[in-house]
């Protein structure tokens, strides 16, 4: 990609073109039962879309409003070919834009936790450090003792961190 993804959403109805990134993703998604619940929460919630230069579809985000002010990432995939080259930042913006608008303070994202090794999802876990999310717990019994869950969270407002417009964290020390 030469230009920032073109994203758009958020979209319901779109499993037809999300599950063949999911496909092309094993090392991240591969459970059969957990995709199948993917792709039905990617029809009926919204989804934002990245596309490269040429409009090929190159990832997807989709969320889901738990209360009016948090929401979660539920799935995200972006193309292997397409990794380190914006479409997932651009995804994660796009969806934050959105929340922000509809009043949403909050958001999580649950991806693989650190007690397992395991190099593909550290470079997840540094994604979403890289996009503003900060771990809040691993949870060893969430999904099952192989797969732990890491939950992170970001505040999507500035009243949600506390902080006025022209105060920082160093000004509060």
């Amino acid at each position: 990609m030469t230009t920032p993804p073109e994203v758009e959403g958020p979209l319901v109805g779109q499993s037809a073109l999300c599950s063949p990134i999911l496909d092309s993703l094993p090392r991240w998604f591969g459970m059969p039962e957990a995709n199948a619940q993917y792709i039905r929460d990617v029809e009926v919630l919204p989804t934002f879309l990245a596309r490269d230069d040429d409009g090929k579809l190159v990832g997807f985000l989709t969320v889901k409003q738990h209360y009016p002010e948090s929401a979660e990432i539920l799935v995200m995939g972006v193309r292997q070919t397409h990794h380190r080259q914006g479409a997932g930042r651009a995804l994660v913006e796009g969806a934050e834009a959105w929340l922000r608008s509809e009043g949403t303070r909050f958001l999580q994202v649950k991806t693989q936790g650190p007690a397992v090794a395991n190099a593909d999802y550290e470079r997840t876990r540094a994604f979403y450090t890289g996009v503003g999310f900060t771990p809040l717990e691993e949870m060893l019994d969430l999904w099952d003792p192989d797969n732990p869950a890491l939950v992170l969270i970001k505040a999507l407002t500035e009243a949600a961190t506390g902080q006025s417009g022209s105060e920082s964290r160093d000004s509060r020390r």
